[in-house]
């Protein structure tokens, strides 16, 4: 095995953290933060995971400086485009590239189609990448979603919605619905079990697969089995009206990208007393009805305080919900440490959280039809 190779994907990780979040290395901006009696914010994190960043701190001081504006986006799709360059795709199980209809008066939408076997009857995944709503692709997910596929079995459909801001908030809402329905629809092409049909994302896709949930339950078109919400992007007041600890969302996600992220989805600021409806998922009123749902997320990631609020609050509504979070990890921890026996510790339970949504003969979402 290449030693090297893990220490690769965390400096790709990383470097588009850095890309997004500033130049310059990573312990003089922690040190910068610190005043007063403040501690290191370093020392939150988990030990396991610190000689990885500080490692990768001396090799991401030439990233330059990054602001954010719908005018340097471009630079920072590139950067993204040049430090997480996909890797090879496996051999089995395949691929297909499709084009399907979007919403009406919307474009044809393409999505990635793995494991596809028709005259059987398997769960489905309809997962969703991440990147702030304004950054990444659905291609660059596909060497790990084929990974997850062979583990469970199942198919798997990703979403190449459209980008913000160029296409505000509801376009990749629609694009992701569509995505949902055209596996619902297709389900005996694809050999999908249409009762075993999950919604999956990371950081952005955990927000996105959140709101598409939401969708799902309010129009009763299609059932969904279970979300799995991965640090998922939920509130947009975090960072703009709500502040949070000078320690959480310091070392990947910041502040300063979840407002340009959200402000850029939602075609108004974060924060604003009126947002669209259905756009952000800590607003929704009601979340009864919603289907089972996995949340895992960081102590110190800036997402901690909205996923465990949505968490309690879903147990509230009388949906089973489990909680996962992991003292001192970050955004996107186990993505770049993960040798890190709490990453392999997530990870299991991200996969178990996915065998019980399978193994469940009924849908559980309310005001579902078939």
């Amino acid at each position: 095995m290449d030693s090297a190779k893990p220490i690769r994907k965390i400096v790709a990780c990383m470097a588009l953290a850095t890309a997004m979040a500033g130049s310059g290395s990573l312990y003089a901006e922690a040190q910068a933060e610190v005043k007063g009696e403040r501690r290191d914010p370093l020392e939150y994190v988990a030990p396991e995971f610190r000689e990885n960043l500080l490692r990768i701190a001396k090799m991401r001081g030439d990233m330059g400086s990054v602001r954010y504006s719908a005018e340097l986006l471009p630079r920072m799709r590139e950067g993204a485009a040049r430090y997480l360059r996909p890797q090879e795709t496996l051999a089995e199980p395949a691929i297909q590239e499709q084009m399907i209809a979007g919403a009406a008066g919307a474009p044809d939408v393409r999505v990635y189609v793995i494991g596809a076997k028709a005259g059987e009857s398997r769960p489905a995944i309809v997962h969703m990448h991440g990147g702030g709503f304004f950054l990444g692709t659905a291609k660059g997910d596909l060497p790990a979603l084929q990974q997850l596929a062979l583990k469970h079995d199942c198919v798997i459909v990703t979403v190449d919605y459209r980008l913000a801001p160029e296409t505000p908030f509801p376009g990749s809402l629609e694009d992701n619905y569509a995505g949902l329905k055209w596996l619902h629809n297709n389900a005996d092409k694809l050999g999908v079990d249409r009762s075993r049909i999950a919604v999956m994302g990371e950081s952005a896709g955990g927000g996105h697969a959140a709101m598409l949930a939401i969708a799902a339950r309010n129009r009763g078109e299609v059932p969904i089995a279970q979300q799995i919400l991965i640090y998922p992007m939920l509130d947009d007041r975090t960072g703009s009206t709500v502040a949070a600890p000078y320690w959480r969302g310091h070392l990947s996600w910041t502040p300063d990208a979840n407002v340009f992220g959200w402000t850029s989805l939602l075609g108004v600021p974060a924060g604003s007393d009126a947002v669209p409806e259905g756009a952000v998922p800590a607003r929704e009123k009601n979340l009864a009805g919603l289907p089972p749902t996995f949340i895992g997320v960081g102590s110190i990631d800036l997402f901690v305080d909205e996923d465990i609020e949505y968490a309690q609050r879903l147990a509230d509504a009388g949906v089973p919900v489990e909680l996962l979070v992991v003292p001192g990890g970050f955004h996107g921890f186990q993505m770049m440490v993960p040798e890190a026996e709490s990453s392999k510790s997530f990870n299991a339970a991200v996969d178990a959280a996915i065998t019980r949504a399978f193994t469940v003969a009924e849908p559980a979402s309310a005001n579902n039809k078939n």
